[in-house]
């Protein structure tokens, strides 16, 4: 994008055509990689849609000019001058206050252009902060994640992507998050969407989730309720547990050693996959009697996944042992527990 082309892109979109607005887009052209300027200035298109959706007028019931520069400047926080030591959606906030201000922006109108940059990435708060603040976080959504995707106006989104070209938007935010996250962690707190980015690209236990919080919190609170039944700390534990729980006839025990969706292999040819499934063929060992004995075999790991093999000899279930070689594969959950995945006794 060249600043010969901006009068098009105004003209074109029908974006607010003010010198401020105008200033706005050539700071974030100047600032920001052409992926960055083209959301930013989809996202107040696409939030300017649900405006009209929603019956909302501009002028009237929001201001225009402000949702354009809340939009269009909400990103910086991820350039190399907007880059400081916070959030980057904080960050472009400050960032973005310091222009306006600049510019002699009435501090009302400031503020709210600060609250819809900082909280653009806040689920259930930035609907709550006023018309201006929910319309650049749905705008945003929209052009992120599709999120209201289907209320825009018929073509509109073609028509404005083949203007504003994506530039795999999705993927390359990702990554410039994520290098400035990789360079100062202090930007990515471990509760915040940044953090959850950071982690799924560290190994695993490099950056801490919810549960190790509260285990490093120092006050010895302990799991209550459902989730105080004892979870398997390594791959091992898993064969040791299951065990323990088909003796104490504990099917709830059973079922807490698989994912929600996953498979079990109870006998050749049946596949059953999923909690409900998994949980009546449990009922039906511990009603049978059955016992089982499982030997480690061998064990892969990497990060949070593992592969193990056990020697498996169920008894009780019918007349004679049951005797094969198990294959399952393990993962290690947000807690630190370890569950099944797939639970094939009998793969070949």
């Amino acid at each position: 994008m060249t600043t010969d082309t901006r009068p098009s892109i105004f003209k074109r979109l029908g974006l607010p055509d003010t010198s401020l607005a105008q200033d706005a887009y050539a700071h974030v052209e100047r600032l920001t990689p052409t992926f960055l300027l083209h959301h930013s200035v989809r996202s107040y298109v696409f939030a300017r849609a649900h405006a009209q959706n929603k019956g909302l007028r501009a002028g009237t019931d929001y201001d225009d000019e402000l949702l354009f520069l809340s939009c269009v400047l909400h990103d910086i926080g991820l350039s190399e001058e907007g880059n400081g030591d916070h959030r980057f959606e904080v960050d472009g906030a400050d960032a973005a206050a310091a222009f306006l201000r600049e510019r002699g922006v009435e501090e009302r109108r400031i503020a709210i252009a600060w609250d819809a940059i900082a909280l653009h990435t806040s689920d259930g708060i930035a609907e709550r902060k006023g018309t201006e603040v929910a319309l650049a976080q749905a705008g945003i959504g929209t052009d992120i994640l599709g999120v209201q995707r289907e209320s825009l106006p018929s073509g509109l989104a073609d028509d404005v992507h083949a203007l504003l070209p994506r530039q795999d938007l999705g993927y390359a935010l990702s990554d410039a998050i994520l290098t400035q996250a990789r360079t100062k962690p202090q930007k990515a707190s471990p509760m915040t969407f940044p953090g959850d980015l950071l982690r799924r690209h560290l190994p695993y236990g490099a950056y801490p989730g919810w549960y190790d919080l509260l285990a490093a919190a120092g006050w010895g609170d302990k799991p209550v309720g459902a989730t105080a039944r004892r979870r398997a700390e390594t791959p091992q534990q898993v064969a040791t547990l299951f065990m323990e729980y088909l003796e104490a006839g504990d099917v709830e025990g059973l079922v807490s050693l698989y994912e929600p969706n996953a498979h079990f292999v109870p006998a050749p040819g049946t596949h059953l996959e999923g909690t409900d499934a998994i949980r009546a063929a449990m009922q039906q060992m511990v009603d049978s009697g059955a016992r089982l004995k499982l030997e480690l075999r061998d064990i892969r790991q990497v990060d949070d996944v593992a592969l193990v093999s056990n020697h498996a000899t169920l008894t009780g279930a019918g007349p004679e042992p049951v005797i094969s070689t198990t294959t399952e594969i393990l993962r290690r959950q947000p807690d630190g527990g370890w569950v099944h995945v797939v639970d094939d006794p009998f793969f070949i």
